[in-house]
């Protein structure tokens, strides 16, 4: 096994949506956000692996051009550069923004093995040579950020971008359309179709089963009572993890594909006209996969 390398920070920054300063915004959270409240928040490190890289360009030009469509992003996700409050004296929390907030935007460099780091069917890569290359939320008892970045670049070997979002703050379907807004804005600028544009909207949720009120009064009594901490719960797990790649062509998307489809048939004939109509996604194909090795293992 490799020995781990070293990771040095070379620029702390804070990123706003600086073209048209939006005014102050206050949003309540809905059931669908408190289930996550005090949940350590998901992590997404994506890795670029760019032909002929020169260090000196990319500051010079690459990362420039990364906070710039980022700013152009933050536009439409204001909620993104502000902040999850709690106080002593508020019933529940609530999302704020106020004018001149911004994301925790961090610049490193490191001298890990690019290569290796995505490397697919290698096992012998413990999980947490991962950590260094991802940023961490600030939180306190009673106010957390909802977006944090940070930039690595691999002298000679690109670089990766990880992201930490608090998921009381941003759903998988919100996270997913801010980097898909971030790389339009990146590679077309102001131009191209835009993706859909998102919904800050929380009142086209209705609570019909007092769900709201349940996780409120949960979270109130962990740790409490009347615990308003906004603190994140210990996330434990082993601690030599290791963290494996796996690919999938497409030909084998589509062997697992026609696999299915054929058990179906076999199983249901009668409803053999139906299962045609059945949309196996290769995300879908993927997670059931996953499910059964699990299950196996």
């Amino acid at each position: 096994m490799e020995k781990p390398g070293s990771i040095k920070v070379v620029e702390v920054r804070r990123v706003a949506a600086e073209l048209r300063p939006p005014e102050d915004l206050s949003l309540p959270l809905t059931f669908f956000n408190l289930r996550w409240l005090k949940f350590p928040p998901p992590q997404h490190l994506f890795f670029y692996n760019m032909p002929s890289f020169d260090t000196s360009h990319f500051f010079d030009s690459v990362l420039p051009k990364l906070k710039t469509s980022l700013s152009a992003t933050l536009q439409h996700f204001v909620p993104l550069t502000g902040n999850l409050i709690w106080l002593l004296d508020s019933p529940k929390p609530f999302l704020s923004y106020i004018k001149g907030d911004a994301v925790l935007f961090i610049i490193a460099e490191s001298d890990v093995d690019f290569h290796r780091l995505i490397s697919s069917n290698n096992f012998d890569i413990k999980a947490k040579e991962y950590h260094p290359l991802m940023p961490q939320l600030l939180v306190s008892h009673d106010k957390a950020t909802v977006l944090a970045l940070q930039i690595t670049i691999f002298p000679k070997d690109n670089f990766s971008i990880g992201s930490a979002i608090h998921h009381a703050g941003c759903d998988g379907l919100s996270a997913i359309s801010f980097f898909k807004f971030w790389g339009h804005f990146c590679k077309h600028g102001e131009g191209g179709g835009l993706p859909p544009m998102p919904s800050h909207n929380k009142k086209v949720i209705t609570d019909l089963f007092g769900l709201q009120a349940i996780y409120l009064n949960e979270w109130l009594r962990l740790g409490g009572p009347n615990n308003r901490s906004l603190m994140f719960l210990e996330a434990r797990g082993p601690r030599d993890g290791i963290r494996g790649t796996f690919e999938f062509t497409c030909t084998e998307i589509e062997m697992l594909r026609r696999l299915v489809m054929r058990t179906i048939m076999a199983k249901k004939k009668e409803q053999a006209d139906h299962s045609k109509l059945l949309h196996l996604s290769t995300y879908l194909l993927t997670c059931a996969y996953t499910l059964v090795c699990l299950v196996r293992a």
